[in-house]
């Protein structure tokens, strides 16, 4: 036995030590895939339940391995890949998302669903699986620019969102506490909770608001590739994914191949994008703190959006100017103008006042621009208020959507508005927000006004009918959110361990 381990267990995934990767720790068998008749095939719609359990268990074993062997690299993860695991993917994914180049939707494909799956399951284990080119499509930025996206066929993501949750189990157990983005249980407001603590419970005077220019267009394949080999030494799984990184997009009928970046829109993308950073920040920004800082620091990580508190501008400086080498380093680069170390904490106010200096400065992150408050006793307090830029461009696509259902009956705009409204008020909900609160409400109650307005010549809208509307259609400005310090605590009920200073563990999330 194997720290309580049978070696004979088919689902424990064999494993070598990174640091000897010739001479394996244990190998583990695979159960041999014996000749199957179609009438002994699985039926996903007879055992279901039974089924997601046995496939819930695997994995769960997976993920105890994983936690148990830091060290190792899993060599048979393959088998996993099963058509359990499809069928559940399966139903992970978003029913309504648009289809891929191949047309295919989600109730097309669950037309024939068992079928479909059992062919693509054996056609991903003889090797004839192959990926297809994303379809691009490009959405609206908040400063007016385009964003390109790639949609992926839906083969594509269902085999993406199984490799997703296979690797999810091991990675998981190696992601450190101040990685919040798209992550298991863990999500924006997650983030935002840990900084604000961070900001208000620690000596922090300086914010390094660090921008990777065009990161997910220009992480390095071979790199990604060496960080993912570290853990998964699966040479099936990592032809998977190469497969996936090189296969490119199509636009215009037109397909170019990738040589850098993930493919955005992907479902695995933000998996692989964790696992460039925790290789290349992460893990090297908590040896920092830890072997360089001279006094307190924070980090908070939310994908590429890296947020680093720090009691000295010493600290702060010297982390700026390492932290410029070491993303040169694996081919990415902070961007000029949107990196940015500003003066804000506790104690920042009150400096200031003292140089003659003005008010703190502000920085902005996951939608939020957090200054420097008071609470009503004169204690310290980040407020946070909804980006201007993200309100606006937010207005302007309720306008344009106003202008296409102008002639709609008013109860059909009045479900639509407040879904809108509801939606914008959920993430945007927090303490310290009522006044942006209030103003988006506002603002979207006037562009339905001058809509109705539109409609006819002889529309006489009032603002006195608008908000009888609104009243009745509108949800009213009111705080969802509870204090960052209360939900952090509920959350996170403890320090991150091997962290050097106490405050700065709090901001990492508690868990590593």
């Amino acid at each position: 036995m194997m720290n309580g381990w049978k070696k004979s267990d088919p689902l424990i995934v064999a494993m070598k030590s990174a640091n000897n990767a010739g001479q394996p720790a244990a190998e583990l068998m695979e159960p041999s895939g014996g000749a199957k008749g179609t009438t002994d095939q699985q039926s996903m719609h007879r055992t279901q339940c039974r089924d997601r359990e046995s496939m819930s268990q695997a994995l769960d074993r997976v993920r105890q391995v994983a936690k148990r062997r830091k060290e190792e690299r899993f060599t048979a993860l393959f088998h996993h890949l099963n058509v359990d695991l499809l069928w559940m993917s399966y139903f992970w994914l978003k029913r309504d998302a648009a289809p891929g180049v191949d047309g295919v939707t989600w109730e097309d494909y669950g037309e024939d669903l068992e079928a479909r799956l059992e062919d693509l399951h054996a056609r991903i284990h003889r090797g004839a699986y192959r990926a297809q080119p994303s379809r691009r499509k490009y959405i609206p930025k908040p400063d007016g620019r385009q964003r390109p996206l790639g949609i992926a066929a839906l083969e594509d993501k269902i085999v993406q969102r199984a490799v997703v949750e296979m690797l999810n189990g091991i990675y998981e157990e190696d992601f450190l506490g101040f990685s919040y983005g798209f992550r298991p249980g863990r999500g924006q407001h997650d983030a935002l909770d840990a900084l604000v603590v961070g900001l208000t419970y620690s000596k922090v005077n300086w914010v390094l608001d660090a921008d990777i220019a065009g990161f997910f267009d220009t992480v390095d394949h071979e790199w990604l590739i060496r960080f993912l080999e570290h853990r998964v030494g699966d040479q099936r799984m990592i032809r998977l994914i190469r497969k996936w990184l090189k296969v490119g997009v199509m636009e215009d009928g037109e397909v170019t191949r990738s040589e850098r970046g993930t493919p955005q829109g992907a479902v695995v993308s933000p998996l692989l994008a964790n696992i460039y950073l925790h290789y290349v920040f992460d893990l090297w920004a908590n040896q920092w703190r830890v072997r360089h800082a001279r006094g307190e620091v924070i980090i908070i990580r939310y994908a590429d959006d890296i947020i680093v508190g720090f009691q000295h501008e010493t600290d702060a400086k010297l982390f700026l100017a390492d932290l410029t080498r070491r993303m040169g380093e694996f081919m990415l680069s902070l961007h000029p103008e949107k990196t940015r170390l500003v003066e804000f904490g506790r104690f920042t106010a009150e400096n200031r006042k003292k140089r003659g200096q003005g008010k703190p400065e502000t920085f902005t992150f996951l939608g939020f621009t957090h200054i420097c408050g008071q609470s009503q006793g004169g204690r310290f307090q980040v407020w946070r208020k909804s980006r201007r830029d993200r309100m606006g461009a937010k207005l302007r696509a309720i306008k344009e959507e106003l202008e296409r259902r102008r002639h709609h009956p008013i109860r059909s705009q009045g479900e639509w508005l407040r879904r809108v409204v509801a939606g914008f008020f959920n993430y945007h909900a927090v303490p310290t927000n009522s006044r942006s609160l209030s103003a988006f409400r506002y603002h979207v109650m006037d562009l339905w006004r001058r809509s109705l307005r539109r409609r006819s010549q002889k529309d006489r809208t009032t603002w006195d009918r608008i908000a009888r509307l609104a009243d009745f259609w509108l949800p009213k400005p009111k705080i969802l959110h509870p204090w960052p310090s209360a939900r952090f605590a509920v959350k996170h009920p403890r320090w991150e361990p091997g962290a050097r200073i106490a405050h700065a563990g709090i901001c990492a999330g508690g868990a590593r």
